[in-house]
C-alpha cells in the first residue's frame, strides 16, 4: 500500500511539474470562415485554407486573435 501510495504521488507531481505545451494557431477556409486550430504543427484536411496566425500560447491568446481577424474583416 505504501509503494502504491508513493507511486501515485511521484506521478502527480511529475504531472504538476511539467508544464502543458499548447500551441493553437488561427486557420481561414476558403468561404472566409475562421477557426482556432488546437496545434499549429497540424493541418487541416483537405484544399482552400490558409493559416493566418500561428504559435499563440493558449486559447485565450487564439480567441483574441480571432476576434481582431473578424474585426478587421480577415474572417467572418
Amino acid at each position: 500500500m505504501k509503494r502504491s501510495a508513493f507511486a501515485l504521488a511521484v506521478l502527480a507531481i511529475g504531472f504538476v511539474g511539467s508544464p502543458a505545451r499548447a500551441d493553437y494557431a488561427l486557420v481561414r477556409f476558403e468561404d472566409g470562415w475562421c477557426r482556432i486550430w488546437w496545434d499549429s504543427a497540424g493541418t487541416p484536411w483537405g484544399a482552400g485554407w490558409a493559416k493566418i496566425a500561428i504559435g499563440m500560447p493558449d486559447w485565450l491568446t487564439a480567441s483574441a486573435a480571432l476576434s481582431t481577424a473578424r474585426s478587421q474583416g480577415v474572417c467572418r
